[in-house]
């Protein structure tokens, strides 16, 4: 790895252009929920399990595919991954047909998925080093809410345009895009061997890492919350525009992408903050105000719609504050020969929530009265506040 510092901005650079052209595609579901459940005839269970299935392919992915990186170079990794993600998008345009074929293919992605966003991170810490390193990785992580930005805003617009199918086809050519920007310009950077011989599939010194794992915990609580409220905002506020004829105000995909924009400043800032003051600390509390937020948020769909997104455009700046700090915690608190296996570990555990998230939003939503319930609504956005209120306790792990 070279010290020279233009080398590692280089690579901060490349990472975090790649990583928002590979998430283009990682939100198209969401962004255009209400127009799958209208065409396929999906129930709200159904659809939060096309929407989660992503998630629950990088789980099962992400353990493997992240791990590998602390022998080889993440790169490789990298490469892969960005390939899946693209294949799958295309595919996605010519071939997904109703729930089964759409379950398989998002759940394809987010195999994808595993092999970019950690590795991509791993990639950027094996080429990096200094007091500048834990910013950089806070760009990196705030990538994922540009990138999320990005998924809802080209997405929703293409669609528009040209339908659906042509928007994921775009999505594809975007992660195909990313391949070609990491092959050419990533430079090559061998992980650090460990003093000792280690099995690197061996996680138990990670679950052991008190300190780390209050991070991992905490994260999880973290992204069940996000992925819970991102996958089913857009059908939340196109619900509360539906029944306020004549509303104004930002559609449901603009403000699910200013949304996602607000959170990438919200987490660079928030990832700051951390470096100032105590990380625990500034976690705990960001977790406390959108736990409050989402207890309430959901019943309140009856206030004017330009009102209801203010809040939730709150909402995901509070949501999104700890993100950054949460991971960078995680990754300074890991043994330096396990770093892959805990960032492996961190995202098992995250993106797990984030599969069960939003599924189990759709069931609350589906129990408490369906999508035109104000009541379904507010308990489907409490869930999350339940779930996101019990991170406080998992930082308290030192």
């Amino acid at each position: 790895m070279s010290s020279a510092p233009s080398l590692g901005a280089k690579a901060v650079f490349c990472l975090c252009a790649a990583e928002v052209l590979t998430m283009v595609g990682v939100f198209a579901f969401p962004a255009l929920l209400p127009a799958f459940v209208t065409e396929w005839g999906l129930s709200n269970t159904e659809a939060g399990w096309i929407s989660g299935v992503l998630f629950a392919g990088y789980t099962l992915a992400v353990p493997v595919l992240t791990t590998l990186t602390d022998r080889m170079d993440a790169k490789r990794v990298y490469l892969c991954g960005a390939l899946v993600a693209g294949i799958s998008c295309l595919l996605y345009a010519v071939a997904a047909e109703g729930f089964w074929s759409a379950l398989a293919l998002r759940f394809l992605a987010g195999v994808g998925l595993a092999g970019t966003y950690m590795p991509g991170l791993k990639a950027l810490v094996d080429r990096t080093r200094g007091p500048k390193q834990a910013r950089w990785i806070s760009f990196y992580t705030a990538s994922f809410s540009l990138g999320t930005s990005g998924s809802f805003m080209i997405i929703g617009a293409v669609a528009e345009l040209w339908g659906w199918k042509s928007a994921f086809a775009l999505a594809g050519v975007a992660a195909l895009a990313a391949f070609a920007l990491v092959l050419a310009q990533l430079e090559k950077a061998e992980p650090i061997p460990p003093a000792q011989p280690v099995n690197p599939f061996d996680f138990g010194p990670v679950f052991r890492n008190r300190a780390a794992m209050g991070y991992v915990l905490g994260y999880a609580a973290h992204v069940w919350e996000l992925f819970g409220a991102r996958s089913w905002m857009v059908a939340f506020l196109a619900w509360v525009l539906a029944s306020q004829p004549g509303a104004g105000g930002p559609s449901p995909t603009t403000a699910a992408t200013i949304g996602a924009l607000l959170a990438m400043a919200s987490s660079v800032i928030g990832a700051d903050l951390a470096i100032r003051f105590d990380r625990r600390r500034v976690c705990a509390l960001a977790m406390v105000s959108s736990a409050l937020l989402a207890a309430v948020i959901g019943f309140l769909g009856g206030l004017p719609y330009g009102i209801v997104v203010g809040l939730m455009l709150l909402y995901n700046v509070l949501i999104q504050i700890d993100s950054a700090a949460l991971t960078t915690g995680a990754v300074m608190a890991a043994e330096p020969e396990r770093r892959g296996a805990t960032i492996a570990i961190h995202s098992l555990l995250g993106f797990g929530a984030g599969f069960v998230g939003p599924l189990a939003f759709g069931m609350v939503l589906d129990l408490a009265g369906g999508g035109n319930s104000s009541l379904a609504w507010g308990l489907a956005f409490a869930s999350l506040a339940v779930v996101v209120g019990l991170g406080p306790l998992a930082l308290r792990m030192k």
